[in-house]
């Protein structure tokens, strides 16, 4: 997790993120913990750049970044390809806006009430106000990608944040959708969560100075991480203890949208077992949710998500086989086996 601490500026506080994280996750980030903080102050900066009514809402949102993983890609994979410049830590600025972003409008959708151990931005401050301070948080993503000297930068983050709210609406769009496929699951979630994860991959490495190939690896690499990390914390969201997660979980199922295990379940369940399941989706209420993970664990649904998640896991690896083994290199893949290792942890708390 992201402890906070404060740093006064002119007459309030900054809240300002500061890396108090698992010493697994310590050790896989040393490599690029100094651009890590760089893109906390980068990040922290640009949100005096608010006009100053709607600087508090910002500063909330600011308060909401977790691991960092975004940025941590970025710097990382400029590591795997050359070395961390200035330009980094300003693509890493961005990619972290958009996706707090998203987070912020994500809250909204999904009615949730808690992010990271305390109120969300849209119980604190309503939702109108929620929304549009997510519509800022695009906007100035875009105007910073714009300082770039060639439009190359712009363009990829431009059509990177289309993708993913492509991916959000797609997903919107199709509640309760009981005959819902793995591809068209897999689809959405390449759009929604994987695109920044290779966008922060990608740009990592063209800013290196790393040829096309390498870009691309890195690409697929990020893709594939992504799409393991959104099915992980879709299990989360079924099996996780939300004093640990640190938000409110279930949300998924108050939008009715279906999720891996949810998919695996309905695939593997009995007549009887599949009407319950669809039953208590159509009727959702978080009184059910031991019900439901009585179905989900009855189907092996855990154990085949997770399944899933090393697959992917594993794809990533492969991706960036060819780099030179640098410490950033090195790092990416220990980042695959670090979710792994969380995948399992979560099986274990579920009782699977």
């Amino acid at each position: 997790m992201l402890a906070t601490h404060t740093r006064a500026t002119g007459d309030s506080d900054l809240t300002v993120a500061t890396l108090e994280l698992p010493p697994s996750w310590r050790q896989i980030v040393a490599p690029v913990e100094p651009f890590l903080q760089d893109v906390v102050a980068r990040l922290a900066a640009q949100i005096e750049e608010f006009e100053p009514d709607i600087v508090p809402y910002a500063r909330y949102a600011l308060g909401n970044q977790g691991k960092q993983l975004r940025p941590a890609l970025v710097g990382l994979s400029a590591e795997a390809t050359g070395a961390i410049n200035d330009h980094h830590v300003t693509v890493a600025t961005i990619i972290e806006m958009v996706h707090l972003a998203t987070l912020v409008h994500d809250d909204v959708t999904d009615a949730a009430e808690m992010r990271r151990r305390r109120p969300t931005l849209a119980v604190q401050c309503g939702t109108a106000t929620s929304v549009l301070l997510g519509d800022c948080l695009f906007a100035h993503a875009l105007l910073l990608a714009a300082s770039f000297p060639g439009p190359d930068v712009c363009r990829a983050v431009a059509s990177a944040t289309k993708t993913v709210c492509t991916g959000e609406i797609i997903q919107t769009e199709r509640p309760s959708r009981f005959d819902l496929g793995r591809n068209e699951y897999f689809r959405v979630l390449r759009m929604k969560t994987a695109e920044l994860f290779a966008l922060s991959c990608g740009l990592g490495a063209r800013l290196s100075g790393a040829g096309l190939e390498e870009q691309q690896a890195l690409r697929d690499y990020g893709m594939a991480l992504g799409t393991a990390y959104q099915i992980y914390d879709d299990c989360v969201d079924l099996f996780g203890n939300e004093s640990k997660a640190g938000k409110s979980l279930g949300t998924d199922l108050v939008g009715g949208k279906l999720t891996l295990p949810l998919i695996v379940a309905l695939e593997r369940a009995s007549e009887s077992e599949r009407k319950t399941l669809e039953s208590i989706l159509l009727h959702w209420q978080p009184a059910h949710l031991a019900e439901l993970r009585e179905v989900l664990i009855g189907t092996d649904a855990l154990a085949e998500s997770a399944g899933v998640i090393r697959g992917f896991c594993r794809q990533a690896r492969e991706a960036v086989e060819g780099l030179p083994p640098t410490a950033g290199r090195r790092a990416l893949a220990a980042a695959t086996e670090y979710l792994a290792q969380q995948t399992d942890a979560l099986g274990v708390n579920a009782g699977g």
